[in-house]
């Protein structure tokens, strides 16, 4: 019904616009009212439907040039129902990729978008040639070029390295600035980052590890099926140049001990390498790259906020008690994607109270949630032994002998923003205990950090490189 008696006529009338714009505008409305029937009467094809009602959003939006402002309700009508069809089928990468679309001019969010669809349980391939209207006007661009996008398209020169720098190097003064805002940034960048060191499938030895084996993707066409080598001298190149983006990344984050605002890149970061740790061959490409030395410093850093250890050191997911299931915005990012499948209990959506325009808002009770949640994935870690070790008798993070290595720790936080809020002394006192064992007198060391600590006056003289 859909192929042949809506969209084929669809198309159809489009391509004689603008003379058929009064037909397309009455066929759409017929159209949306008997999807919207068939949603209320034909529950069990749901997610079909509203896929469907979501494409007639988007037809409608698209040939709306006259009023602005109608042009900005169809788009938020078509982004709703992918929204809501992507939480019935959550691992279909190609409504992230509609999702894609409709996220413009957020070019952070649009990569996000296109990373998911290309890293979901089902991923939605075409969105390799959809991505190139997001990457081509920045690769343009004389004066800021994109890291993603260089590596996307396999330019990973001295070009590359340029942007990579400039990129890491305005990081932290972005960081400072945005503040709260940095929040939803965070996760949108570390979840871009895990799927470009998965190169978003395209002959990728990792992502060739960790696919599920019921994935039907067009084989002759992205040579996805391929037996990849991880010695390959290009698809290696390719990963190496990854992971120095994600290294550079993580220099400029993890140092800020006392800035809540970076937890949500923390989080979903941890929630990545906590599944490749059951892929051993995928996560002996990445190990070495990971800065574990400075992560148990920051989780050391959180563990005066625990209440309850035994929480944290359990084997079940932390969740509230006595409450219905509340998930963080980043759950709702995370949700659908290929290494955050079994992270999450069966039931942790299931809160249908929860608006869509409430799913990433932001409420100060989740930061110690965010903090419990982040401590567990790393007890969680730390039990393989082998990247991190926990003590639970001194509640300590700690790594093995092989990741024991002199940090300069640059504890880049916005000192104003700090001293203002009321967890400054407790969170500044956490960052000093946090890079000492215990027992060791940590106040010499937090004086020595604060003389090395770089005037904020620094950071507000440079520009941001991310740019909404």
């Amino acid at each position: 019904m859909w192929k042949h008696g809506i969209h084929a006529f669809l198309e159809l009338l489009r391509h004689r616009l603008p003379a058929s714009l009064e037909h397309m505008l009455t066929f759409i409305y017929l159209a949306y009212s008997m999807m919207a029937l068939l949603y209320e009467t034909v529950p069990a094809f749901e997610a079909t439907w509203m896929e469907c009602l979501g494409d007639l959003g988007r037809y409608r939006m698209a040939i709306e040039d006259d009023d602005v402002r109608d042009r900005e309700v169809w788009t938020a009508v078509s982004r709703r129902w992918y929204s809501k069809a992507s939480d019935v089928v959550p691992g279909t990468g190609r409504l992230y990729h509609h999702l894609a679309i409709l996220a413009r001019p957020n070019v952070l969010q649009q990569l996000y978008f296109y990373s998911k669809a290309l890293s979901a349980p089902e991923p939605f391939f075409a969105a390799l040639e959809s991505i190139m209207t997001l990457f081509d006007p920045l690769l343009g661009s004389n004066n800021q070029q994109s890291p993603h996008g260089l590596l996307f398209t396999g330019k990973t020169g001295s070009e590359y390295q340029t942007a990579v720098a400039e990129f890491v190097n305005n990081l932290d003064n972005h960081i400072s600035r945005t503040t709260r805002r940095w929040m939803e940034c965070g996760y949108f960048i570390a979840i871009s980052n895990c799927c470009a060191l998965l190169l978003w499938g395209k002959n990728s030895f990792i992502y060739q590890t960790i696919r599920p084996k019921r994935l039907k993707e067009s084989v002759e066409e992205f040579n996805t099926r391929e037996i990849l080598d991880p010695s390959d001298q290009r698809n290696a190149k390719r990963l190496e140049e990854a992971r120095h983006l994600a290294e550079g990344t993580f220099s400029k984050v993890f140092p800020r001990f006392a800035d809540p605002n970076i937890l949500p890149f923390l989080h979903s970061t941890l929630v990545f390498y906590r599944f490749m740790i059951s892929y051993p061959s995928a996560m002996d490409l990445l190990e070495a790259t990971f800065p574990w030395k400075m992560v148990s410093m920051l989780l050391n850093s959180l563990l005066p906020s625990c209440r309850e250890y035994e929480r944290i050191q359990s084997s079940d997911f932390p969740r509230p008690v006595k409450q219905l299931p509340r998930p963080l915005p980043e759950d709702f990012a995370l949700r659908g994607l290929l290494w955050a499948e079994k992270y999450y209990p069966s039931d942790w959506f299931s809160n249908d109270k929860i608006d869509d325009d409430e799913k990433y808002f932001e409420v100060a009770s989740m930061t110690d949630e965010r903090k419990e949640r982040v401590l567990w994935l790393g007890v969680s870690i730390a039990q393989h032994g082998k990247w991190l070790l926990y003590d639970d008798k001194l509640h300590h993070f700690s790594v093995p002998s092989r990741f024991e290595q002199e940090i300069d720790i640059n504890m880049n936080f916005d000192t104003e923003l700090m001293a203002s809020t009321p967890e400054a002394d407790t969170l500044s006192r956490a960052s000093t205990l946090a890079l000492s064992s215990p027992g060791d007198k940590a106040m010499s060391e937090a004086e020595k950090d604060d003389e090395d600590m770089p005037d904020i006056d620094d950071f507000m003289t440079r520009q941001p490189i991310i740019r909404q």
